[in-house]
C-alpha cells in the first residue's frame, strides 16, 4: 500500500474503528515525522470536559505507528511489529485541536535496519507529544516497539 494520508484514514475506518469514530486522523506524513490530529468533541471527552486520555493515546499512538508500518513497508520485508511498554504524561486540559507529532523516524529506520541485518528483535523507544492551538504541550507519550523479523 502506498502511504497516503486518504488511504491511511481509511485503513483507520477498517481496522481502528475506535480512532476513527473518536476522530484520530493523519494530518501529515513526511520521511522521518508524522502529525496526528484530534478535536476535542462530545464523543471522545471524559467527565471533566476534556478530551479522554485513551483518545490521546490513540492518536500519539498513531503518530508513532504511521511510522513505523511505512519504513516495514519500503524494507519489502515481513516484520511484526507491537508496543511493549508505553508511558504518558499530562500537563494540560486537552481542548479544542489538538496535534500529535512524531519526529524519531530516523530511530526507528535503524532499528528496522538492525533486526533486518541480524535477524534478531529490536526495541525502539519513540515519542509523541500533543500540542492544542496555543502551542501548549498537553501530553506526552513515550512508546516502545518491538520489531521482529518474520521467518
Amino acid at each position: 500500500m502506498k502511504y497516503t494520508l486518504r488511504k491511511i484514514n481509511a485503513f483507520l475506518l477498517f481496522k481502528l474503528p475506535a480512532a476513527f469514530f473518536t476522530g484520530v486522523r493523519v494530518a501529515s506524513l513526511e520521511t522521518d515525522k508524522a502529525t496526528v490530529s484530534v478535536r476535542h468533541r462530545w464523543v471522545n471527552q471524559n467527565p471533566f470536559k476534556s478530551m479522554f486520555w485513551a483518545v490521546q493515546g490513540m492518536a500519539a499512538e498513531l503518530a508513532t505507528g504511521v511510522l513505523v508500518m511505512r519504513e516495514i513497508a519500503e524494507s519489502e520485508r515481513k516484520v511484526s511489529m507491537l508496543v511493549t511498554n508505553m508511558d504518558a504524561e499530562f500537563t494540560k486540559k486537552a481542548t479544542g485541536k489538538i496535534l500529535f507529532h512524531c519526529e524519531d523516524g530516523a530511530l526507528i529506520r535503524k532499528a528496522l535496519t538492525k533486526a533486518i541485518e541480524t535477524g534478531e528483535g529490536q526495541v525502539v523507544v519513540v515519542r509523541a507529544r500533543g500540542v492544542n492551538s496555543e502551542g501548549i504541550v498537553v501530553s506526552s507519550f513515550s512508546f516502545e516497539w518491538s520489531l521482529k523479523v518474520k521467518a
